[in-house]
């Protein structure tokens, strides 16, 4: 075994950006560029809660980085650097941190950013990753979630209820799958696709955002609460993938469990009429499904229409901790 400093200067070192120096200071530097600020976000994962045992390190890694630039994404900001703890049970060796390293660095070319820094720290288990993402936004640009308005359409990007789905194909559900669909179910749920390049094109645009994480009904809720307005979404118009609706043809009540399911990590935003033409050449542009699935209304909380306006009971609008 490497040891701590031994796994910081081998695997994560090689990750640092300039600001990070060289993971040998107790600190990291951050600049800003005049007429920019900074957004700060941070999230954990959990063995067991957020991923799976087995599932492949460097997907573990991904994923992790990824949730958090889905946040920076629902402002409308670029990504820049993160800083990341590990708190990670003896059974897991270097050659798992290897590859878990790994993954950040394919992730960091990608998307653009670098380490500052973090810390390491041993626990009898299960796994803890926690990773704290910056990015900037030109300054009174970012987007939030108490912006929306009375008359608003709710738009969604991507296809709903596919990491949920794929967790359950994980865990055994649907056999009888075709292979296809169940590789692309389970890529949902272990690699989420953070809309980088869309969040920073609806400023402007979005009167408010947030990213799906807990459930599309339970975060549109969010979103209601901190706008102080009310919404109302029709469960026909959420978009689904192939691979869903072909599930749906032999469970006709699936799609509430795909609105309430969570980990999907599409954006959610909030826009006036007036913007849907600029949106739809947007959707075009970047080649990402932009589907409009209801409206901001005065009042509180979100109701859930069939296609006769009939509001749909559920029991949760989507994942807790607690």
């Amino acid at each position: 075994m490497l040891g701590e400093f031994g796994r910081i200067a081998k695997f994560f070192a090689p990750l640092a950006g300039p600001g990070g120096l060289g993971l040998k200071d107790d600190a990291a530097l951050v600049e800003c560029a005049p007429g920019r600020q900074l957004v700060v976000t941070v999230d954990a994962i959990v063995e067991g809660v957020h991923y799976l045992p087995d599932d492949p390190p460097d997907l573990v890694a991904k994923k992790l980085l990824r949730v958090n630039l889905s946040d920076l994404s629902a402002k409308g900001a670029r990504p820049l650097h993160y800083l990341l703890v590990t708190a990670l049970p003896a059974r897991l060796g270097d050659d798992w941190v290897a590859r878990f390293a790994a993954g950040l660095g394919d992730d960091q070319r990608r998307y653009g950013l670098a380490l500052l820094g973090g810390d390491s720290v041993a626990t009898p288990g299960p796994a803890m990753l926690s990773l704290t993402a910056l990015g900037d936004v030109a300054s009174g640009a970012e987007i939030r979630r108490s912006g929306a308005k009375p008359g608003d359409r709710v738009w969604v990007s991507g296809t709903i209820g596919d990491a949920w789905l794929g967790l359950k194909v994980l865990r055994g559900d649907y056999p009888a799958l075709a292979a296809a669909d169940r590789d692309f179910l389970t890529a949902r749920f272990r690699l989420p696709e953070p809309r980088v390049a869309l969040g920073p094109r609806l400023a402007g645009l979005a009167h408010a955002m947030c990213d799906i994480s807990d459930g599309l009904v339970a975060d549109l809720g969010h979103l209601c609460e901190a706008s102080g307005m009310g919404a109302t979404v029709s469960l026909a118009a959420v978009p689904l993938s192939a691979a869903a609706r072909r599930l749906m043809a032999s469970d006709p009540a699936l799609p509430v469990n795909l609105a309430t399911g969570g980990d999907d990590y599409e954006l959610l935003f909030a826009a006036p009429q007036a913007a849907s033409e600029a949106i739809a050449a947007l959707a075009g542009e970047l080649g990402l499904p932009l589907a409009a699935i209801g409206t901001i209304e005065e009042g509180a909380g979100v109701r859930l229409v069939d296609a006769a306006g009939s509001q749909i009971s559920v029991a949760s609008g989507g994942w807790t901790h607690f």
